[in-house]
This record gives structure tokens, C-alpha cells and sequence, in this order.
């Protein structure tokens, strides 16, 4: 249940930087759904050797370099999919940017089991 939630909240990130950033075009609906599931499989298999091959200029920019990996990540998956496509680094970079917020604030409601989870604070 979690995964599938985590996938519509990246399905989500995808289509709100389709319709925010100019350059970032995703065709019909399939499409969306597809990309959201390769971006997941693309960030948990080959974005953590990105991260560690490029290490050294991460440390050199202060983590800022994650931005470009991200956005490469985002690329990938568009150079996977025939109907979607980004038409440059500016581009890509500002749409991972989108992907990257969304998923974080959607995924800060969603608890380790999948579950949607509120915290009530009570002052006594």
C-alpha cells in the first residue's frame, strides 16, 4: 500500500513540473503512471551509484551536486519514455526540484507502514 501511494505522490510531483515548467512535457495519462514507476526504480537502483561515483564534487559543492543527480535521474526516465520529453538541463533541474518538494511533503504524511498519519499535539 505504501508504494503505491509513494508512486502516486511522484505521479503527482511529475505532472504538477509538467504544467509549472516549461520544457517538461508528458503525453497522455499511462504515460505519467509509467514514469512515476521507472523514476521510483531508477532513484532506488541507479542513483545511488550516481551518488557515489560523483561523491568527491558533492563533498567540493556542499551536497548542491545532488540537485544535478536528481535531475539526471529525471532525465533517464525521459530518455526510457517516448512521450515524455525534457528539453534541457535548466529544465530538468527545475522539474526535479518540483518532483523532489512534492515527494517530501507528501511523503512526510505517509508513516513507515503506508498508512496516512496525522500527529495531534496536546498542551495540558
Amino acid at each position: 500500500m505504501g508504494f503505491l501511494l509513494r508512486m502516486a505522490i511522484t505521479a503527482f510531483g511529475l505532472w504538477l513540473a509538467a504544467r509549472l515548467v516549461p520544457g517538461i512535457q508528458i503525453t497522455p495519462d499511462a504515460t505519467l503512471a509509467l514514469a512515476a514507476l521507472l523514476l521510483g526504480f531508477v532513484n532506488a537502483f541507479v542513483r545511488p551509484i550516481a551518488i557515489f561515483l560523483t561523491f568527491p564534487i558533492t563533498l567540493v559543492t556542499l551536497g548542491l551536486f545532488l540537485w544535478v543527480v536528481n535531475a539526471g535521474m529525471l532525465g533517464l526516465v525521459a530518455w526510457m519514455l517516448q512521450d515524455f520529453q525534457i528539453a534541457s538541463l535548466g529544465a530538468a533541474l527545475i522539474g526535479s526540484l518540483v518532483v523532489s518538494l512534492t515527494s517530501w511533503l507528501g511523503s512526510s504524511f505517509i508513516g513507515s507502514s503506508g498508512r496516512y498519519e496525522v500527529m495531534v499535539v496536546r498542551r495540558g
